[in-house]
């Protein structure tokens, strides 16, 4: 079995990943409308999402997604030890932890809540193998 090459693999990755990014903030977004009412529209939800404490821990990821993107759009072609450093930042940021604070405790108090989570951070995990 051949291994995927940096390039093709990181594409395959950045999808998963914003499939999981998406679920996160769905899952988020559940949580806030239980603990703060309903979000009153999709004008107030971008600007909670980029402002509010409660989403906060999610900008990491945000921007990561954010650097894959401009690095996969630039005119000159990723090498392959470029690709493997941004697979190994996602592997680095994907760490979830009961202590402690920020992306790593929310991220595994996602984990433990939602199974929609799980499915999504394995799909990322087995791409990056």
């Amino acid at each position: 079995m051949s291994r995927l090459q940096p390039h093709p693999q990181l594409q395959k990755v950045r999808e998963a990943l914003l499939e999981l990014h998406k679920t996160l903030v769905d899952s988020e977004r559940v949580g806030y409308e239980v603990a703060m009412g309903p979000i009153s529209s999709p004008n107030h939800f971008l600007k909670l999402l980029s402002s509010d404490p409660w989403f906060a821990w999610l900008l990491p990821l945000s921007g990561l997604i954010v650097t894959i993107d401009e690095a996969l759009d630039r005119r000159i072609p990723l090498s392959p030890n470029e690709a493997q450093d941004l697979l190994a930042q996602i592997r680095r940021l994907l760490v979830a932890s009961e202590e402690g604070h920020g992306f790593p405790r929310s991220y595994f108090e996602a984990l433990q809540r939602d199974p929609d989570v799980i499915f999504a951070h394995s799909r990322v995990v087995l791409l990056l193998r």
